[in-house]
């Protein structure tokens, strides 16, 4: 049981460790994001430096690295594919092959719910929940990184609510954790009215 746990952690990290958006930066366009913009290795900035083409095609893989780690591992074990959604976050946030400088989880965080609703937790309301409140909040506020935030922290409250295994909520809570640390400068930015806002809703 225990090494099931290790191997899930293991593939997760390194499925999460693969940076989209520097692999397309530097095939398609030849250009390191890291050196533009916020400087993250996430959906975001691969839009705001190479558009909106790029931006899809880096949030579509960011989601779906973290969807095969959780559906590998829940081949062997339930409890153990959260963890590899967990550690793809960790991953994707600390890459280690793009020198541990990734994004801010906020599409491995959706990867996370989609693929534990499906493999996991097989009920589709553990994604659509969080994502409603995404919406709900975006929609009032404007504001990605306060509504991913708060679709996190809506996540794990349900888990509790639901599961009552300590590893799985334990899994939840550290990504929910994880998500607001790395927004931590958005955190600043939303106290001091400065934080960016979007246009289109």
């Amino acid at each position: 049981m225990f090494m099931y746990f290790i191997y899930a952690i293991v593939i997760g990290y390194l499925l999460g460790s693969i940076p989209f958006a520097l692999v397309i930066g530097k095939v398609f366009y030849h250009t390191d994001v890291r050196e533009f913009g916020s400087g993250n290795l996430g959906g975001s900035n691969a839009g705001r430096v190479l558009g909106k083409k790029a931006a899809i095609a880096t949030i579509t893989l960011d989601v779906l690295k973290v969807v095969a780690a959780v559906a590998i591992s829940a081949q062997f074990d339930a409890a153990a594919s959260i963890w590899a959604g967990l550690a793809a976050a960790i991953g994707h946030c600390y890459p280690l092959f793009a020198g541990f400088r990734g994004g801010k989880a906020v599409a491995t965080m959706f990867g996370f719910l989609l693929s534990t609703a499906i493999f996991t937790f097989q009920s589709a309301w553990y994604v659509v929940i969080p994502f409603l409140f995404f919406l709900a909040v975006l929609k009032l506020s404007k504001m990605v990184s306060l509504s991913s935030m708060v679709a996190a922290v809506s996540s794990t409250v349900y888990i509790l609510i639901m599961q009552h295994d300590p590893a799985i909520t334990a899994a939840s809570l550290l990504l929910t954790l994880l998500v607001i640390y790395r927004h931590r400068a958005n955190i600043a930015r939303i106290r001091s009215h400065t934080e960016n806002k979007i246009t289109w809703m």
